[in-house]
């Protein structure tokens, strides 16, 4: 058996995790790149109008990663993971339907938007804790980091696709948007087809994996790939001062990244007049995702570099996280000289060198759940998860607000009564200080993400693993 050469089923797994990963991020940025549609079917005039149906969809993700992740834990990835893809892959389709009136008996309101954006996001919310769950079982420790950074480079290439997708299907071919988001919602419903057939739980119950793959897959993980018990130990779990460094951490990593999803599409309209059908226009958009595709390969290959190295795993997952995040904060500085100086392609470049730094940290990151959860990698990947998608609901209200804030100033500055519509340069003179405001808070934000770093310790699990 030790001659035997390993065979490579793991691959084909990361491959289908990967391949869910980039649905995720299509049915995610779909819903931003649909702003204009969407606000003209509610009559809306600005992106600040439609805050909390993008927060909607962050405190849903956010609420539900425990719960979802506890799943993957007890039960296993494979049966969570059907049933949450087919989950979203509905509320996708049904977000096409998003002003629609069905005769005089029923209109599908905002409320109802709302709604239907926080269902989507319950589904969504199981979906990375549950792979960090399935890449635990199926990979060996040594690359952890690579396979983690290869999953978030396909979710960001993906979502920095949708744009010059969104562009071809709806503006150049002229395919209605609602059947673009019901075409979406498919693409998840096939990917379950496929998933059950291949994936198994773990590398013992899948036949075509062999004894040595086994092994190597299996080398230094003695306990961890266990099916953690119905019983979790909570208080151990929140009682722990890596755990909340590492949620506070991630709170901090994704305050600024959702606005690159959620209002950069806007801010590129609004403040630099970049036309819907511009395919320039559409790549600035994309920018951020399609650059953190390369931050997340480079970060995960870095980490595990320096594991291989003979680094701690701590300062093998803290190198790279730390530079990206102070990098990370420099580059929205650099974005808020290119906004005052008017320049749409220095500002575009700007935010997405952001999107490539924050991802440098990604592998080490979602690297470091394995190391620290081991066992519960799904419950610590979810939680910490949870914790950065409140970020992100407390980010995307928090912009809206300060953009309202922004606009009401200008018309008290203008003596403009608020019933009087702001449109073109007047909308983007109101607004212009509340965009300038939230860059600076931003990069504020991604220093202390990165002293927080030297607080958490990888090579200290969460609980003793039983031998």
């Amino acid at each position: 058996m030790n001659n035997q050469q390993p065979t490579r089923v793991r691959y084909l797994i990361l491959g289908l995790v990967c391949f869910l990963s980039m649905i995720t991020y299509l049915d995610r940025a779909a819903f931003p790149n649909a702003q204009v549609q969407i606000q003209n079917s509610f009559g809306f005039t600005d992106v600040s109008q439609m805050a909390w149906a993008m927060a909607a969809f962050n405190l849903a993700y956010a609420l539900f990663e425990i719960p979802t992740g506890y799943l993957g834990d007890v039960f296993g990835p494979k049966t969570t993971l059907i049933r949450i893809v087919i989950w979203w892959s509905a509320f996708t389709a049904i977000t096409g339907l998003a002003g629609l009136a069905f005769g005089t008996w029923f209109t599908f309101g905002f409320g109802m938007l709302i709604a239907v954006r926080f269902l989507f996001g319950i589904g969504e919310a199981g979906a990375y804790p549950n792979i960090t769950r399935a890449l635990h079982n199926w990979l060996p420790v040594t690359e952890r980091g690579f396979a983690q950074g290869l999953v978030w480079t396909s979710a960001r290439i993906m979502g920095g696709l949708t744009p010059l997708l969104w562009l071809i299907f709806v503006i150049k071919l002229e395919i209605s948007w609602r059947i673009v988001f019901f075409f979406f919602g498919a693409v998840g419903v096939l990917w379950c087809f496929a998933f059950a057939r291949i994936f198994k739980n773990n590398p013992n119950e899948h036949p075509a994996v062999n004894d040595a793959e086994k092994e190597l897959i299996l080398k230094d993980k003695v306990g961890e790939t266990e099916q953690a018990h119905a019983h979790i130990p909570w208080g151990k779990l929140f009682a722990s001062r890596n755990m909340v460094f590492l949620c506070a951490m991630y709170f901090c990593l994704n305050f600024g990244w959702y606005f690159n999803l959620n209002y950069l599409p806007a801010i590129m309209s609004e403040q630099f007049q970049v036309k819907s059908d511009d395919w320039l226009g559409a790549l600035y958009k994309g920018g951020p995702l399609l650059l953190g595709a390369f931050g997340c390969f480079i970060g995960g290959f870095a980490t595990d570099w320096f594991l291989r190295q003979g680094k701690s795993r701590t300062w093998a997952r803290r190198t790279p996280a730390v530079f990206g995040n102070i990098a990370c904060g420099l580059c929205y500085f650099s974005a808020l000289y290119f906004l005052n100086q008017k320049d749409a392609m220095f500002f575009a470049i700007s935010i997405a060198f952001a999107g490539f730094c924050n991802d440098l940290t990604m592998g080490a990151t979602w690297a470091t759940c394995q190391d620290i959860g081991q066992r519960h990698a799904a419950i610590v990947s979810g939680t910490m998860n949870m914790i950065g998608n409140l970020g992100g609901f407390v980010v995307t209200i928090l912009t809206g607000k300060i953009l309202e804030w922004s606009k009401t100033n200008y018309r008290i500055e203008h003596a403009i009564e608020d019933s009087t519509r702001l449109i073109g340069n007047e909308l983007a003179t109101a607004q212009f200080p509340g965009y300038q405001f939230n860059l600076i808070m931003f990069g504020l934000v991604y220093m202390v993400g990165a002293a927080l770093w030297f607080v958490i310790d990888a090579n200290k699990p969460l609980l003793h693993e039983e031998s």
